[in-house]
């Protein structure tokens, strides 16, 4: 049957590449770069969502509301055999396995009714950006890959895509068959630069899979990829905030008096950085108008993505207090729906770096200076806390390192990354910090969350460069240097010690982080300077 093209008002332009590129003949009707609006039409008459009261579009993803990781997968071939870290992080699948999940992929996107088409960039550089073709058979989906990859000019859309995604959310793997671990599968081949992806509704599985694609490749071109945020000041000063998912790297970085130029992604070229969206994806349990306005008014407009909210069925106004569905509720919108947003996603060299960790344990100040050796072993430790519901079955805060506050999104040897950061922090003179939103005054489940209104006034403070010439004192297990005073913080908090009952039970849980640093770091000493390895905390 022949492929009907849909051309309805909206569209941005016919790729002239048909479907044929990617080995597709569907039977059903083939919907091209969509509007929202069009979009929207779809998802309603197909069943996926409803409207929320805002005018947001709500869909529920269960049984998976966060990623899958140990369902991620790269082929192994000449392409990857010598370049990927191969391991737990980075699993491999053979080519011919790869080939019969492409085959029954294709087969299951033909005998959809309808299919969805959108081409986007990923990369607002246009030097290092690539462009990305994601065909899927739900509406909703595809607005959501409109909402965060870059949207294209019409002249763009004549291009071969570079990458393809290949998203058939309700097909199960075959472990027997396909090689895989279970019935999820994530699956990325650079010789035939395809992405595959079944047996999961969550959206995240989309852009975390060209992110993992831009961090292969970009490395080799001489761009630092980051999992990261960016924002400028008005005089052109960029900082930049890394963490996992739950840190505050969305939150931090919307800021009114700063542009924001991405919430998660971003590259480091010699033209300074650049978002690799064009979007946000935003956690939202518990967000308030008073705690972060902006996140919150986008959650209210058309074209946002509500992914496993919860709406009152009277009134379908969303209750951000309610995880009943997921911890990891989440809002996609394109980032032009944050008033102060670098539209170009463009910006300069940065001055100030921030790690943001989410320290469960309840031992690390909320703000610390680092030197450039510190700045690489703290990124290649990556600590944080993993926050509840961000991956299937985490429920509650753990403990982990998350090499280069990314490790899922890594196909390189983390040393590749950690190399290209202190290049970059020594050529341009950028100054790293070490911001803990996680707990003070005892571990999770004894001690408190650290207050945003604190950690925003540090953050502001640290970014503003108000804190370079601070007075210091160092950390005495973990050796970093720490302000005695911010102004807007309680001077007590800046020392965590002061904040426990029990001084003697914070040694004991300090001396017992610190360990698990040196432990974690093994691995990487026979692959970084004696300086680095040396820059963690000091053992008694």
């Amino acid at each position: 049957m022949a492929t009907k093209v849909s051309d309805r008002a909206g569209t941005r332009g016919k790729s002239r590449h048909g479907l044929e590129q990617q080995g597709l003949d569907p039977r059903g009707d083939t919907h091209l770069n969509l509007s929202p609006a069009a979009l929207y039409e779809h998802a309603l008459a197909q069943g996926e969502g409803c409207i929320a009261a805002g005018g947001g579009f709500a869909a529920v993803t269960a049984p998976h509301t966060g990623r899958s990781p140990d369902d991620k997968y790269t082929v192994r071939d000449e392409a990857t055999e010598a370049t990927v870290d191969w391991g737990k992080v980075n699993a491999s699948i053979s080519a011919e396995k790869f080939r019969l999940l492409k085959a029954d992929v294709i087969t299951h996107l033909n005998e959809q009714d309808t299919l969805f088409v959108r081409d986007a960039r990923a990369g607002a550089d246009e030097t290092y950006g690539i462009s990305v073709r994601v065909i899927t058979p739900n509406a909703w989906q595809s607005l959501f890959a409109y909402n965060m990859f870059i949207r294209p000019q019409a002249h763009e859309l004549t291009r071969q895509p570079d990458f393809v995604v290949l998203h058939a959310p309700e097909m199960q793997a075959c472990p027997d068959r396909h090689g895989t671990r279970s019935a999820t599968a994530i699956v990325l081949s650079f010789a035939q630069r395809i992405v595959l992806i079944c047996g999961t509704r969550y959206a995240g599985e989309i852009k975390k899979s060209i992110f993992t694609v831009l961090n292969f490749i970009l490395p080799e071109r001489g761009v630092f990829p980051m999992h990261c945020s960016a924002n400028v000041g008005r005089d052109g000063d960029v900082a930049l905030f890394f963490g996992l998912s739950g840190t505050g790297k969305t939150t931090l970085s919307v800021d009114q008096d700063r542009g924001l130029i991405g919430d998660d992604e971003h590259g480091w070229s010699d033209h300074g950085v650049f978002n690799f969206e064009g979007g946000c994806y935003a956690k939202t349990i518990a967000l308030s108008p008073e705690g972060e306005p902006e996140i919150y008014a986008a959650t209210q407009r058309f074209g946002t993505i509500l992914e496993n909210v919860v709406l009152r069925e009277d009134t379908r106004e969303i209750d951000f207090t309610d995880s009943s569905i997921t911890e990891n509720t989440r809002a996609s919108y394109p980032i032009h729906y944050i008033p102060n947003a670098v539209l170009s996603g463009v910006g300069g060299h940065p001055h100030q770096v921030v790690f943001l960790t989410a320290d469960a344990f309840g031992v690390l100040p909320p703000i610390a200076r680092l030197t450039p050796e510190q700045a690489m072993y703290h990124f290649l430790s990556g600590y944080t806390a993993k926050v509840a519901g961000t991956e299937r079955g985490i429920t509650e805060p753990k403990a982990t390192f998350s090499t280069c506050f990314g490790a899922p999104f890594l196909p390189r040897h983390p040393s590749v990354y950690a190399e290209m950061l202190g290049e970059k922090l020594r050529k341009h003179r950028a100054q790293v910090w070490l911001v803990n939103t996680g707990w003070t005054g005892g571990p999770y489940g004894e001690g408190t969350r650290m207050r945003l209104s604190h950690t925003r006034s540090i953050v502001r403070h640290a970014v503003a460069g108000d804190l370079d010439d601070a007075e210091m004192v160092a950390d005495p297990v973990f050796g970093v240097e720490v302000p005695v005073e911010v102004s807007d913080v309680p001077s007590e908090l800046l020392r965590p010690r002061n904040t426990w009952n029990d001084p003697t039970a914070y040694d004991a849980r300090a001396a017992r982080l610190a360990r698990m640093f040196e432990d974690n770091f093994d691995k990487y000493r026979s692959h970084v300077p004696k300086t680095v390895a040396a820059a963690g905390p000091k053992l008694g």
